[in-house]
């Protein structure tokens, strides 16, 4: 029986490399462990085959950003606890493969509207957080709010444009029937209980609202509960 050792320190000894190099290789899945990609250079073997992918790389891994569809009636703040590799997607069209670095320090941006549901974005990537917390004023958001009640004649105009929030007047936005109960909102730098507000000052009630975009990138057909990876070439 071989001992027990590190993947990491068996991996330097087989290809040769540094012991440093052995962690990259395996932080970035690259290293497979009887057939299994495994990326915890910690992980303890003794005579199990391990190999190197031909086109394994040192390249350090690239941070993540992730897509999450919070259900109905679950607190945003603790949505990260579904940020898992079960909860993943399966139609998941990214291509990106999941490693278990990509679930540290994962930080939430652009926050949802109060008591909403929908898409949720949680990033390792300093660029798209410092994006979405710089642009939040000029990115344009998309709703689809439940409603309930008449809305008068002026009703949609003044959704539209003529209404206040906090004793400030509203620029101008973007909202529309979807059908009988739903509205369909395009905003910018919506403010924390700015939607609920404007239905209220219509006369109408928000039974829900799930936001479905923010800027170019959509929620698509994302179920409630499951996460997917925001692929390369799609940009906020």
């Amino acid at each position: 029986m071989t001992a027990p050792v590190r993947l990491a320190k068996r991996l330097a000894e087989l290809v040769p490399c540094s012991r440093r190099e052995a962690e990259l290789y395996i932080a970035g899945g690259w290293v497979m462990v009887d057939g299994q990609v495994v990326d915890e250079p910690q992980f303890m073997v003794s005579q199990h085959k391990v190999e190197l992918r031909p086109e394994a790389s040192l390249t350090p891994v690239a941070p993540a950003t992730m897509l999450f569809h919070l259900p109905p009636g679950m607190d945003a703040d603790s949505a990260q606890q579904l940020i898992r590799a079960e909860t993943r997607s399966a139609d998941d069209p990214s291509g990106i493969h999941l490693l278990r670095q990509h679930f540290f320090r994962l930080a939430q941006s652009m926050p949802l509207e109060m008591n909403a549901s929908g898409l949720l974005v949680f990033t390792q990537d300093f660029h798209v957080a410092r994006k979405l917390k710089d642009d939040a004023a000029t990115l344009e958001q998309e709703y689809v709010v439940e409603v309930a009640g008449e809305l008068p004649p002026d009703g949609l105009k003044l959704l539209n444009h003529g209404l206040s929030f906090n004793g400030k007047p509203l620029p101008p936005v973007k909202v529309s029937w979807q059908n009988e109960t739903r509205l369909r909102f395009a905003l910018k730098g919506v403010q924390p209980g700015q939607i609920s507000h404007m239905c209220k000052s219509v006369g109408l009630q928000v039974l829900a609202m799930k936001r479905i975009r923010i800027g170019r990138v959509s929620m698509a057909k994302l179920q409630p509960g499951l996460w997917r990876y925001l692929m390369l070439h799609e940009r906020f």
